[in-house]
């Protein structure tokens, strides 16, 4: 599966690359992300000069779609060329969001019916937009994923990596980029909040 790590102009470093280095853990076995720009370059919120791998349109084929956070996301869903860009599909395929990006998936009516995790900063203008905002760093509901703290990212990446692979994976995946000494509890932790945030949409 080829995930696509949409990634806007501002962009939280955090957000986009640790989501993305953490699936790319997963090349051997077939699942893979790229960073998805609208331009063939953006620029972080910190300077940060990145080129795309691949460009905007790369959504309509991906497998999953994570969309990053930035400080110019209020302007991105205010773009409509930029949004009709984005034709995302949860009937096919897994969506997350992370921080801010809560509302592009608002903005394209992904959110309708559901709550949502986001930043705090982000969080009101989330609820603007008619979404329950919890107060938690993961949630997800069928193919859709939100995410909100710039570390919620690596939850973001273990749900795609356990829906994808199974938990194994996210073991295998998590246990290496953990800190030396802290791997079994950042494993358990993590798979921890997934599987709590997949329970609450049950309940």
């Amino acid at each position: 599966m080829q995930v696509a790590v949409v990634t806007f102009d501002g962009f939280n470093e955090l957000d986009s690359f640790i989501a993305a280095a953490l699936v790319n853990r997963c090349r051997k076995d077939g699942l893979e992300a790229f960073i998805t720009t609208p331009t063939p370059v953006v620029t972080s919120m910190n300077g940060v000069e990145v080129t795309g791998q691949r460009p905007l349109e790369f959504v309509a084929e991906a497998g999953a779609v994570l969309i990053g956070s930035g400080v110019r996301t209020r302007d991105v869903v205010a773009d409509d060329h930029l949004v009709s860009r984005l034709p995302l599909d949860p009937g096919r395929q897994l969506i997350g969001s992370q921080c801010s990006g809560a509302l592009v998936l608002a903005r394209l009516g992904l959110l309708d019916g559901r709550p949502a995790c986001t930043d705090q900063v982000s969080r009101p203008f989330v609820e603007a937009r008619g979404v329950t905002v919890l107060d938690a760093p993961f949630h997800s509901e069928g193919n859709i994923a939100t995410a909100g703290g710039c570390m919620a990212s690596q939850y973001l990446g273990a749900w795609v990596i356990s829906r994808t692979l199974g938990d194994r994976a996210v073991r295998d995946v998590i246990g290496y980029t953990a800190p030396v000494g802290e791997q079994r509890e950042t494993v358990d932790r993590v798979l921890r909040t997934v599987r709590t945030g997949e329970a609450a949409a049950v309940r």
